[in-house]
């Protein structure tokens, strides 16, 4: 499936590993966003259907892929994938960006080869969430702190997350990838 390419998670979440409520972020943080762009810019992004429809277009300078099981579903801009698989497959360059949501997370979380996460300091509401993942299997460094300001109502900071040889990335815990914390 992989065919020598680089498989990296990009996601924001609060403390709760919350990553979005109602087909929506739970925060607005320009400077996260800017972080997003300057990041996926020119590589290929991998998003699920509900991912795609709350964007509502395809993102410019990279190749966009939509992961969907309905096999008539168009997407203006973008190129269409029955699983994650083939979205992988189709996608054109060396590192795949998968960029959400909930469900394509914790699909490709077993397989990832990087994750870059941008911890908000907030626990909101929220309807979807990122999945459980074992911090002993990756190697993890802090990229940057951005305290709340003007223009970021919310202090974050951005690590990178680099797997360990040989690990799975997923929570010994059965059942709670993707469930919300107790």
């Amino acid at each position: 499936m992989r065919a020598g390419k680089s498989v990296t998670i990009i996601a924001a979440m609060g403390r709760n590993r919350a990553i979005g409520r109602d087909g929506r972020m739970p925060w607005h943080l320009p400077g996260e966003l800017r972080h997003f762009k300057q990041t996926t810019m020119g590589k290929p992004i991998v998003m699920g259907r509900k991912t795609w429809e709350s964007i509502g277009r395809a993102l410019p300078g990279r190749q966009n892929v939509v992961v969907t099981r309905n096999g008539r579903y168009r997407a203006d801009g973008a190129e269409v994938a029955a699983g994650l698989d083939e979205a992988i497959e189709a996608a054109r360059g060396d590192e795949v960006m998968i960029i959400g949501g909930g469900e394509l997370y914790r699909q490709a979380l077993p397989f990832a080869d990087r994750m870059i996460l941008t911890l908000v300091d907030a626990e909101p509401s929220a309807d979807t969430w990122f999945p459980r993942w074992s911090g002993s299997d990756w190697h993890r460094r802090l990229l940057r702190r951005v305290p709340a300001d003007d223009d970021n109502p919310l202090p974050y900071e951005v690590i990178e997350l680099v797997r360990r040889t040989g690990a799975d990335g997923i929570s010994p815990e059965p059942g709670t990838a993707g469930d919300p914390p107790a």
